[in-house]
């Protein structure tokens, strides 16, 4: 059963006089019920714009979105309807109201949905916070604590689909793998899905059933975790991985990603990594390729 379906998503954005800028640029992805989908890439790919549309905060110019079975719209100044998808953003300060208590902004959550046992603190114990928090202001806890009262705010709408966009990077290194094991846990158990997205590999290794990856809107590569460590496909998840800090106690250095994403408003010809690929063909800059798990003519089907 497919809880997520994303295919061929197409996000653009527009400004007065300039061209349009294709964020993500055909997509696909899907995440099912009790799964953990790890979306990795660098930054500027288009993760962020991708998670947003999944929720309805941009507009598709191509391409469908599915939740459940039902067409995902994007939202208007109606009163939000699609409450089954809930996300946890980057930086959870300016995510929260400052003005309004802890208890007060997790409330919100349960009162959208009728009959729901839980309290305020309920959830910030299941996050593992105290109780009494509930009667805090945000600015009276710190980084990690305030996401978790994010993680309780979102669950709190019993969402079948939980996304974590970018929510361990404002966090310091001690809070990080915490935060994101606590969301998987979460999740798993109450049956929902996952969509992590993070810049840290390793952590995204240690959470995520499945690994996608993501270059200048694309999705060129996805598999199970363990068999995308273990033997990656495309040239790109291959340099990502060399650029993992491995301490080895020799002082070595992570290889390099050489040369910069380029600009998302005028993409390369065919193959979009082959500008900065090692192993780039003729055929990788005149034909892109749409084949997977790995998106890359090397790893052509014969």
């Amino acid at each position: 059963m497919t809880l997520l379906s994303i295919d061929d998503l197409v996000v653009e954005h527009r400004s007065p006089g300039r061209p349009a800028v294709r964020a993500v640029a055909g997509a696909g992805l899907t995440v099912a019920p009790g799964e953990v989908v790890g979306l990795v890439g660098e930054s500027g790919c288009g993760k962020s714009t991708l998670a947003r549309a999944v929720c309805g905060l941009h507009a598709a110019a191509g391409g469908s979105i599915t939740f459940d079975g039902r067409p995902v719209t994007p939202l208007g100044l109606r009163r939000r309807e699609l409450t089954g998808i809930q996300m946890v953003f980057q930086d959870p300060y300016a995510s929260l109201n400052p003005r309004r208590r802890v208890g007060e902004q997790i409330a919100d959550g349960l009162r959208v949905r009728s009959g729901a046992p839980d309290t305020p603190a309920d959830l910030l114990e299941r996050v593992g916070l105290p109780r009494s928090f509930a009667a805090r202001h945000p600015h009276e806890l710190s980084g990690g604590q305030r996401q978790r009262v994010a993680i309780a705010r979102a669950l709190a709408a019993r969402p079948r689909l939980l996304i974590g966009d970018e929510p361990i990077s404002a966090l310091d290194a001690s809070a990080q793998s915490q935060v994101a094991t606590l969301m998987r846990d979460l999740a798993v158990d109450a049956g929902a899905g996952l969509l992590f997205i993070s810049h840290d590999l390793s952590v995204v290794r240690l959470i995520a059933d499945r690994t996608a990856v993501m270059y200048l809107g694309k999705i060129v590569e996805v598999g199970e975790t363990s068999a995308l460590w273990a033997s990656p496909q495309h040239p790109y998840t291959q340099a990502l991985l060399r650029a993992i800090p491995h301490p080895d106690g020799l002082g070595t250095l992570p290889a390099e990603l050489a040369g910069d994403v380029p600009d998302p408003a005028d993409p390369p010809s065919g193959c979009r990594f082959h500008p900065r690929c090692p192993h780039a063909i003729e055929l990788c800059r005149l034909k892109e390729p749409d084949f997977g798990p790995a998106a890359c003519w090397l790893k052509a089907p014969s």
